[in-house]
């Protein structure tokens, strides 16, 4: 079978640097293909050329004849004065959309909260991001390519992303610095560097397994580089066997490269090391109340940070993990409680804003103004400009203003900044954001050694279960709680609570019932008024349930009718289905009566 789209010999430069030198490529029907490589070194390049939006300086880019392509940009195309109705789902009503599983299941998981027939105008970049998304799944193609998809998805969100790739039988390439999504969904990697395309077989795991085995087989000796390299090769051989499943090479000869590689961290010798920095109390949430605007985050709650500790901070988007780390920060004041700090704490807080840098400000210059040297955890000096070798700044970068850096430059160099302060208390909002994974890799080793408490906020799954040891979670209930069986039992406990209430949310993408219900407090337990509500809504409930099933079952007739001549039936289930709508909003207005009842 011909490939879809196929690249040969393609060359592509940008003033003096070639990005794409002499490169072949091809991808058949239904593959899946994700790209890695270092911010700069011409993945998005890379897609531009395959999808025509750059012509080649050399070589050749073809395409099976009427092969549709969808692409997702890292900004958008969305027409400012179209509705997100307009801009996703062509200007279609609820009843329209609703019966196709597919576009149920799109809109419930990208667009919830977000009110359909709000103007593009106005809307945040997270928000369009995931209209853009939205717009393209909904869309039929041959061949989807993505750059950064998960970018301002929660967790819960790229895990329904990468189950609906898989499910579909479109071809697909991805950038993304995401490693469980590249492990999870894509059946080749493509690594780009200097100027070639490298092709592994597998996901990350399968890459960083057949890398090693490349660069023993060519003797490489390039000691930092290799040492990361078996330490993420150690940390995946530990993990779950599936990552490893069918490599075509000799897992064996890799095997041999850690052998004798011990664990990433030493957990326990870290929190002996802490306790000596930070002494027994670090950070301590006692019977906090907080609330953003009007909205409670969190009740009562209660959390206790200790020496060493490594956590992991998840829930969907709008729980409120920003502010949490703003509270322990001290930037943001609960409404009743207090958060204590210790007294020999030293934090740094990493948010996910970047206009706190100086444009005018040069790298090296700003680095060596707070440290001209820095000593590793194992005892190894290193120069200022060789801190900044290790985050990817070399050569013209070393001193280039900081108002020149692209966003993924500045993300590394205020990550670099910030542990140069020497920090025993470290916050990360976000930190994976526009970072590429190798620096990622070396973040992740720099953490290894870094003996502090830890706690990150992130929808990089595998980030979080690398540098954490334990995962807590913001539900929905007020409390921070933990979850002894990490992001694997969050999502499990997410997809029970929406199962929950699946016939609530059918298809109210916005100002649904459960998200309206989740404000205030409850009503007196065991009130005539609560007990008349409840049967309210579970009889609702029901009903609700019936129509969607109705409806289902109307949508599938009108299509087996669609060619058809039997014009009095598809008459008589065009206004069954009409009823249906009405009958619909009416019960769900009675729902959400109902749920102020129990919720005031």
């Amino acid at each position: 079978m011909a490939n879809l789209l196929n690249l040969e010999r393609v060359s592509k430069s940008y003033g003096i640097r070639p990005l794409l030198d002499g490169v072949s490529l091809g991808i058949a029907v239904g593959e899946r293909i994700g790209i890695v490589g270092r911010n700069g070194d011409g993945k998005t390049t890379l897609l531009k050329v395959m999808t025509g939006l750059e012509e080649p300086d050399t070589g050749r880019v073809s395409r099976t004849s009427g092969v549709h392509v969808g692409y997702l940009h890292q900004g958008d195309e969305l027409n400012d004065t179209h509705t997100v109705r307009e801009a996703v789902l062509g200007g279609k009503d609820d009843h329209e959309w609703a019966g196709d599983p597919v576009a149920r299941g799109v809109v419930k998981e990208l667009l919830t909260g977000l009110d359909l027939d709000r103007p593009v105008l106005g809307l945040s970049g997270g928000e369009r991001r995931r209209c853009a998304l939205a717009a393209l799944l909904l869309e039929q193609h041959d061949l989807i390519v993505l750059d950064e998809p998960t970018n301002h998805l929660d967790v819960e969100a790229v895990a329904w992303l990468a189950e609906h790739m898989k499910n579909r039988p479109t071809a697909m390439v991805v950038v993304t610095h995401d490693r469980w999504f590249l492990d999870e969904v894509c059946q080749t990697t493509w690594e780009v560097h200097d100027g070639v395309v490298d092709s592994y077989e597998g996901g990350y795991a399968a890459f960083v397994l057949a890398k090693s085995e490349r660069q023993r087989q060519a003797s490489v000796t390039e000691g930092r580089r290799q040492n990361l390299m078996k330490k993420e090769l150690a940390w995946l051989r530990r993990g779950a066997p599936a990552r490893t499943a069918k490599p075509k090479f000799r897992i064996e000869a890799a095997n041999a490269l850690i052998a004798d590689v011990p664990p990433v961290r030493d957990r326990l010798e870290l929190q002996k090391f802490a306790s000596q920095r930070l002494g027994k109390d670090v950070l301590d949430v006692e019977d906090v109340d907080l609330f953003r605007g009007e909205r409670q985050l969190l009740s009562k709650a209660t959390w206790r940070l200790g020496p060493g500790d490594r956590v992991g901070l998840v829930g969907v988007n709008g729980a409120g993990k920003t502010s949490v780390l703003s509270m322990l920060a001290g930037d943001l004041a609960p409404s009743a409680g207090k958060v204590k700090h210790g007294k020999t704490i030293a934090m740094q807080h990493l948010s996910q804003q970047l206009d706190d840098l100086d444009p005018m400000a040069r790298v090296l210059p700003m680095v060596e103004s707070i440290r001209r040297v820095t000593k590793t955890a194992d005892g190894q000096e290193l120069t200022a400009t060789s801190m900044l070798e290790r985050f990817g700044f070399t050569g013209d970068r070393l001193i280039a203003r900081i108002g020149e850096l692209s966003g993924g430059e500045r993300r590394r160099f205020q990550l670099l900044r910030l542990l140069l302060l020497e920090p025993n208390v470290l916050l990360l909002d976000e930190p994976t954001n526009d970072l590429d994974i190798e620096t990622l890799n070396v973040l992740e080793d720099f953490l290894d050694g870094w003996p502090g408490t830890l706690i990150v906020v992130s929808h990089d799954r595998y980030f979080l279960e690398r540098v954490t040891d334990s995962v807590w979670a913001l539900l929905g209930d007020g409390q921070i709680s933990m979850l002894p069986r990490g992001v694997d039992e969050y999502l499990e406990r997410r997809a029970a609570g929406n199962a929950s209430s699946a016939s609530k949310n059918s298809v109210l993408p916005t100002g649904s019932a459960p998200a309206a219900a989740q404000t205030g407090g409850k009503a007196r337990s065991g009130s005539s008024e609560e007990r008349t509500a409840r049967k309210a809504v579970a009889r609702i409930d029901k009903r609700l349930a019936k129509i969607t099933d109705r409806e289902k079952a109307i949508h599938d007739e009108l299509g087996q009718l669609a060619s058809s001549t039997e014009y009095d039936r598809m008459n008589d289930l065009t206004a069954e289905l009409g009823k249906l709508t009405s009958e619909r909003a009416t019960l769900e207005a009675e729902w959400l009566e109902a749920s102020e009842v129990l919720e005031s």
